[in-house]
C-alpha cells in the first residue's frame, strides 16, 4: 500500500518536472504543492490507507495533472498567439524599408547652387554678342531692326536679341511615378515599368527602360533676374508630362503611330551616319538634318523608354532625354524658339521635327554640374568628357537635367 502511495507521488512529482519546470512554467499554484505534501505525509504514514483513499487521492492526482496541462497548453497558445501578432504587425513594416531602399531618390532643384548661370551666355543683339562667357552658340539674326506684327499694328520695329534661356526640367527614373526634381517624392506605386538593366545577346549587349517626367520651369521669370524682358516665358512650375501615363513610351510597336519613319532608320547605313553627329556635337553643335540621331548616346527612334544599347546611366538618361523631346516635338508640345528670319524671331512657330541644335542639357541630380565648359552641353555631345562619377549605386541611379533652349526674339 504505502508503495503505491510512493509511486504516486513519484509519478506525479515526474510530471511537474517534465510539463511544469522544463517548460519554464511559472510556481505551481498553492493547491499542488498542498497535494504534494499530502502524499509525502501518506507516503510517510505507517498505518494502512483504504483502497478507497488511494483511488480518491489518484482522481485527484489524474484531475490537477490535467489542469495543470491544460494551463501549459493555454500558455503556449498564448505565446504562439502573441509571436504571430508581432510578425502580422512587423511585416508591413519590414517591407517598407526594403521597398524605401528602391523608392525615389531625388532633391529639389536649388536656383542658386544647382544651376549654371554662365549657361545664359552667349547675349547677343543682332550680330553683335554682347557677352560670350566662353560658351558655344548658334546662328542669330542680323539684320537691325527687326519688324514684327503686333495687331492692331501690322508691323512694328524692335531689336532682335538672342541668349539661352533655362526653361524645363526632365527627370529619368527608374522607379514609376519617382519625381526627381520635386524632392524625391513619389506620386503612386506601381508594380509595372520599372527601370530594369539586363543583358542579351552573345556579345552580352546591355538594355535598359527609363521613366521620363517634364516639367514646366522658368526660373528666370521667377526669381526676376531679367525684369520687364518681352521674351521671357511666363508661366509657373507645372508638371508638362509623365510617361507611365503614356501607353506609347512602353512599346515601340505602339509608337510606330507617332514615328513611322522609324523604318527608314533602322539599316546599318542610317546608324553610321550617327557617328558624324557624335562628332559633330563634341566638337559644337549637332547636325539637324540628322534629326534621327542622338549624337554619341545612340538613335532617337523609337520614342520609347527601351535602350537596347545600354552604355551606362549617364549614356542612357541623356539619350531618353532626346527622345523625349523628340516625341515633344511631334505631338506638338514643343515649338520652335530660334532662328534667324522675321519668322522665327516674332513668334514661336511650329517644329514637329526636333531641331537638336536649339537645345543644352546640364545635369542637376545626382551631382548638379555648374562650372566649367562642360556644365551645359549641346544634345548628342559625348558624356564619356564629364560624366564620370555622375552616377553611383543607391541614389545615383536615377538622374534629373535642366533643359536650356535657344530664345531669338524681337524686342520691341
Amino acid at each position: 500500500m504505502t508503495l503505491s502511495l510512493h509511486a504516486l507521488w513519484k509519478e506525479f512529482f515526474s510530471f511537474l518536472k517534465k510539463k511544469i519546470i522544463s517548460n519554464k512554467s511559472p510556481i505551481p499554484p498553492q493547491r499542488i504543492k498542498n497535494i504534494a505534501t499530502a502524499y509525502i505525509r501518506l507516503w510517510k504514514r505507517e498505518e494502512k490507507v483504504s483502497s478507497a483513499e488511494i483511488s480518491r487521492e489518484t482522481k485527484l492526482l489524474a484531475s490537477n495533472k490535467e489542469k495543470a496541462l491544460k494551463a501549459i497548453t493555454v500558455k503556449r497558445k498564448g505565446i504562439l498567439l502573441k509571436r504571430i501578432l508581432i510578425i502580422h504587425f512587423c511585416l508591413p513594416i519590414i517591407f517598407n524599408s526594403f521597398s524605401s531602399i528602391q523608392a525615389c531618390s531625388g532633391r529639389f532643384v536649388n536656383p542658386i547652387t544647382d544651376i549654371c548661370w554662365s549657361c545664359l551666355f552667349p547675349i547677343s543683339i543682332g550680330p553683335v554678342k554682347v557677352s560670350s562667357g566662353g560658351r558655344e552658340d548658334t546662328s542669330n539674326p542680323s539684320q537691325i531692326p527687326c519688324f514684327c506684327p503686333r495687331p492692331p499694328i501690322p508691323l512694328v520695329p524692335g531689336i532682335p536679341v538672342g541668349f539661352w534661356e533655362p526653361a524645363r526640367l526632365v527627370d529619368v527614373t527608374r522607379v514609376p511615378f519617382c519625381m526627381v526634381s520635386m524632392g524625391g517624392i513619389q506620386l503612386g506605386k506601381s508594380k509595372i515599368n520599372y527601370g530594369i538593366h539586363g543583358a542579351s545577346g552573345e556579345r552580352r549587349t546591355q538594355n535598359s527602360f527609363y521613366q521620363v517626367h517634364w516639367y514646366i520651369y522658368p526660373v528666370i521669370y521667377w526669381l526676376e533676374v531679367i525684369v520687364d524682358f518681352l521674351c521671357l516665358e511666363k508661366g509657373s512650375f507645372d508638371v508638362g508630362y509623365i510617361t507611365e501615363l503614356d501607353p506609347l513610351w512602353n512599346a515601340d510597336e505602339l509608337s510606330f503611330i507617332l514615328n513611322p519613319e522609324a523604318v527608314l532608320f533602322g539599316n546599318t547605313i542610317a546608324q553610321a551616319a550617327c557617328s558624324a553627329d557624335c562628332a559633330a556635337a563634341s566638337a559644337g553643335f549637332p547636325m539637324d538634318a540628322l534629326f534621327w540621331c542622338g549624337g554619341c548616346q545612340g538613335s532617337l527612334y523609337p520614342f520609347t523608354g527601351n535602350n537596347a544599347a545600354h552604355n551606362g546611366g549617364v549614356q542612357a538618361s541623356l539619350l531618353m532625354v532626346g527622345r523625349m523631346m523628340a516625341k515633344l516635338h511631334r505631338e506638338l508640345l514643343l515649338w520652335g524658339t530660334s532662328g534667324t528670319s522675321n519668322h522665327h524671331i516674332c513668334q514661336k512657330y511650329i517644329l514637329p521635327i526636333i531641331k537638336k541644335t536649339q537645345y543644352k542639357t546640364q545635369m542637376t541630380y545626382p551631382r548638379p554640374t555648374t562650372r566649367g565648359p562642360m556644365a551645359c552641353n549641346p544634345l548628342g555631345r559625348t558624356e564619356g568628357i564629364w560624366g564620370s562619377g555622375r552616377e553611383f549605386p543607391y541614389k545615383g541611379e536615377d538622374f534629373g537635367y535642366l533643359i536650356w533652349r535657344k530664345r531669338n526674339c524681337c524686342a520691341i
